[in-house]
């Protein structure tokens, strides 16, 4: 014990337990909170639903813990939107006795990220014979088989790897047009675009397909950005009449692609729409990407009879297959990987017409129009082969002799290639994509074969 005085003459005694039990020093009792005091909102994936094509909640937990229920291999699917690591798959017999037991492990491979209405979705097709990857499905059974069909025949996808963002408002289409690449205000009902979100360095933040659906704008981009996006989206609001919200519940997104693929739209929708427009009708919303592939929007309802009317004439395929025909197309898909690492001409994105010249300032215009007109574009994106030990991933560098250890480019986006190794999109230096001396990794890695490309002819 000691004592001093304290300022106003009054006398302060301190006194120090030391090393003792006494209740002054011993650690408060920990209290958890009782049931009447804990508030948490169950989600809408426990709540216990049947649906017309799904099990019930009951017969997937007890089929999880049949000895029957059972998971495959890992698929060696690594594309731009499975983060890199190796997806954990589950088989599901075509035998209808067993198709819920053995969807099981879809469903709860599924439960963590997406609704209820998706994994009911994700249960229908396992039933088909679905294999699950990381947000969505991998493929069906047979990834080189899916593969070669959609480059020699027809598929049918699930692109549920693929966000669909809703966007309304009186001020939707002025608020859009002053953000995004492309003339959103020239987009009639019932059209598309590809279009694009720059950083103010004037670099891609992603890439997407914009409708225009009656009075709202539908946005479809990688799920793996979609959160952030739009967060950031949202910042920009402020006082413009704009709604900003998720719409995948609403719509399932189907891939439908291949040379029997526009026939088959005329013969259930009517009519086969021209590219970048759409037809509607009770089946669902038709998007056309071009003469070949097209985009199908439907409810979750309607989705499982839309699938097997596309089925018929159609290989079942997973989201590789899809993505390898988009980049034979030459759309750049931008994810975590590659964000803001590419100016849009770089990316080849006014090849695709993802960007207006014509049109006023959004974030980054200065530096896209100064790429545009003065003529000092280093960098052209290319398709490109490789045979390699392991799959390119999005943002893997590239190298060239005449750079030396400094890096030449990088890897877009990379999926199997179906005559074996792996296809990719490369960002790279024009001087070393007209050389063909890239290698993927590292000096002297892997040789990456460059292949023809509209956009080295008009390389600046």
């Amino acid at each position: 014990m000691w004592s001093r005085r304290a300022p106003a003459g009054r006398h302060r005694t301190t006194v120090s337990h030391g090393a003792t039990n006494d209740p002054g020093r011993r650690t408060p009792a920990r209290r958890e909170p009782d049931a009447a005091s804990t508030s948490i909102v169950p989600s809408r994936c426990t709540v216990k639903r049947r649906t017309p094509w799904g099990p019930s909640w009951k017969a997937v937990r007890r089929a999880a813990s049949s000895p029957s229920a059972h998971a495959s291999e890992p698929s060696a699917t690594r594309s731009g939107h499975e983060s890199g690591s190796s997806d954990a798959t589950a088989t599901v017999a075509a035998a209808a006795t067993a198709v819920n037991a053995r969807a099981a492990r879809l469903y709860w491979s599924s439960i963590r990220t997406v609704s209820f209405f998706m994994t009911s979705w994700l249960s229908f097709l396992a039933s088909r014979g679905a294999h699950a990857g990381a947000a969505g499905v991998a493929h069906f059974g047979d990834p080189r088989a899916e593969l070669a069909a959609a480059r020699d025949g027809t598929i049918v996808a699930d692109i549920s790897h693929n966000a669909l963002v809703a966007i309304s408002g009186d001020d939707a289409r002025a608020f859009l047009h002053g953000q995004f690449t492309n003339d959103v205000e020239a987009l009639e009902r019932g059209a598309a675009q590809w279009n694009g979100w720059c950083s103010a360095k004037g670099r891609l933040l992603a890439t997407f397909l914009l409708v225009r659906h009656g009075s709202e704008y539908l946005l479809m981009l990688p799920a793996g950005i979609a959160p952030a996006f739009t967060k950031r989206l949202s910042m920009f609001v402020l006082r413009s009449r704009v709604k900003i919200a998720d719409a995948g519940e609403r719509f399932v997104r189907i891939g439908f692609a291949g040379e029997r693929a526009a026939a088959a739209v005329a013969r259930h929708w009517g009519r086969t729409p021209g590219p970048m427009t759409s037809v509607e009708s009770e089946l669902g919303l038709v998007v056309a990407l071009d003469e070949r592939r097209f985009v199908v929007l439907a409810t979750p309802e309607r989705a499982p009879d839309v699938w097997n009317l596309l089925a018929g004439d159609a290989t079942p395929a997973g989201a590789e297959a899809w993505d390898w025909l988009g980049m034979q197309a030459g759309i750049p898909t931008i994810v975590a990987a590659t964000q803001d690492a590419f100016v849009p001409q770089m990316a080849n994105f006014d090849l695709v017409g993802g960007v207006s010249f014509r049109k006023g300032c959004y974030p980054g215009q200065e530096i896209v129009a100064r790429m545009q007109y003065r003529g000092i574009l280093k960098r052209r994106m290319a398709m490109g082969h490789v045979d390699a030990p392991r799959p390119p991933m999005p943002g893997d560098s590239v190298y060239s002799a005449s750079f030396g250890e400094q890096a030449a480019g990088t890897v877009v986006q990379a999926t199997r290639s179906p005559e074996g190794g792996y296809d990719l999109q490369v960002v790279a230096q024009v001087e070393s994509l007209a050389a063909r001396d890239l290698a993927l990794g590292a000096p002297g890695g892997p040789p990456i074969e460059v292949r023809d490309f509209p956009a080295l002819a008009t390389a600046s």
